[in-house]
């Protein structure tokens, strides 16, 4: 068992994937003020839905498709240049937008996708073809999602972390985070209520790493061991509890699931939670 976090969580290159729906525009406030914060790039990226087939019949509706996207996301950029921030616009053409999304941040080497939510719900495994998911899945960095009517913090940032060493990651993004944002920081791991001896020692372990990496950063976190048999559900509360407007956890937990997959805590706090989530992703 390590004592140290992982060294990751820049925030320097953001993509911000909207579609120019209310549903984006929790993302878009968010983007722009993150990579305010930071001082970060900001990508401004829409994905203008086609295929050759398409683009063969129609290809006038196509054109003005594009006119009317870049117009948008050009307008996103003005705001965000006016706000001090360095903005680009990234237009792309696809059958499946998030995967362009996804190639964009690959191709940027961009650290954090912000990407709405469209739906309160409890995601479930099997649920790839949810654009949230997909994104989370299918990106290598971290993705911050944004349910509609959010933005980022103002009073406080939550770390749940399991020890793993995607939750170290997660936790470190998080100290991060707070260093740039000056925002109180609570860090929870979460152990059922029949857990062991070494469990909890696990759990404590985690949350002390936390503790440690935001000593290191002059920042003050408020750690704690909570009981419960749904981790995601005592996250929530203690989110709730703590006047937390943004939730940090990791891509999966321990199980180890495949890319496509987040873990179910994860995605149960991302299903229901009221506020921003940064997911992060470990570096595999």
């Amino acid at each position: 068992m390590t004592d140290e976090l992982s060294p990751v969580g820049r925030f320097e290159t953001i993509v911000l994937a909207t579609d120019g729906s209310e549903f984006s525009a929790a993302a878009e406030t968010t983007a722009l003020e993150l990579a305010r914060r930071c001082s970060a790039r900001l990508l401004v990226t829409r994905v203008v839905l086609t295929n050759p087939e398409y683009e063969a019949l129609v290809p006038d509706r196509v054109q003005k498709a594009e006119i009317e996207a870049q117009k948008q996301i050009d307008k996103v950029a003005e705001e965000a240049r006016a706000a001090g921030v360095r903005a680009e616009t990234v237009l792309r053409q696809g059958s499946d937008p998030y995967h362009e999304v996804v190639r964009v941040a690959n191709d940027k080497h961009a650290d954090v996708v912000v990407i709405g939510r469209r739906t309160r719900s409890d995601l479930a495994r099997l649920m790839v073809g949810d654009s949230t998911a997909k994104v989370i899945g299918l990106a290598s960095c971290s993705v911050l999602v944004a349910p509609r009517d959010t933005k980022m913090p103002e009073k406080g940032i939550l770390i749940a972390t399991d020890g793993s060493r995607l939750g170290d990651a997660a936790a470190y993004s998080a100290v991060r985070l707070v260093g740039k944002c000056g925002l109180p920081l609570t860090a929870v791991s979460v152990v059922a209520e029949d857990s062991g001896s070494e469990e909890r020692a696990e759990a404590q372990a985690a949350v002390d790493r936390v503790r440690k990496a935001a000593a290191k950063e002059q920042v003050e976190v408020d750690a704690m061991l909570q009981e419960g048999s749904r981790p995601d559900t005592v996250i929530l509360e203690t989110a709730r509890a703590k006047g937390a407007d943004m939730i940090v956890v990791g891509s999966h937990g321990r199980t180890g699931l495949s890319r496509l997959m987040m873990g179910s805590v994860s995605e149960r706090v991302i299903g229901n939670a009221d506020c921003p989530v940064l997911v992060v992703k470990a570096s595999m």
